[in-house]
């Protein structure tokens, strides 16, 4: 049995999709990108800017789960253009100094609302 895991601190799903959902103690969280979750408008105008949001609209996501960012194994970042991937590097960092999780980061043609970065992640409950 899944279970379907969603906060008002972060955005509302923009289409058929959870926030995040469990089954057997794993978490997946649908990826975010930089929304702000009261406004629904993008934030950032620049690729850290925006990963700063993208990571913040995470934290909300795995905090009303019960679990913080030590709990992730797995990121996916996705990046309009890889030029971007020192200044989303740097950003992301900062919240795995420690022990950071597997990760691959991939560009792609477009991203949702035309964002720079999107972010999702699987964690242990």
């Amino acid at each position: 049995m899944k279970k379907i895991h969603s906060t008002s601190k972060a955005p509302a799903a923009i289409g058929p999709y959870s926030q995040a959902t469990s089954h057997n103690g794993i978490l997946y969280c649908s990826g975010q990108i930089p929304l702000d979750p009261e406004t629904m408008e993008m934030v950032g105008e620049n690729a850290a800017e925006q990963a700063e949001q993208v990571m913040k609209n995470l934290e909300a996501v795995l905090v009303e789960s019960g679990i913080g960012f030590s709990n992730v194994l797995k990121c996916t970042i996705f990046l309009q253009d890889m030029a971007d991937f020192a200044a989303v590097n740097e950003v992301y960092g900062a919240r795995f100094e420690n022990d950071p999780p597997a990760r691959e980061t991939v560009a792609v043609k477009t991203l949702p609302k035309n964002v720079l970065v999107e972010i999702s992640c699987i964690a242990y409950l």
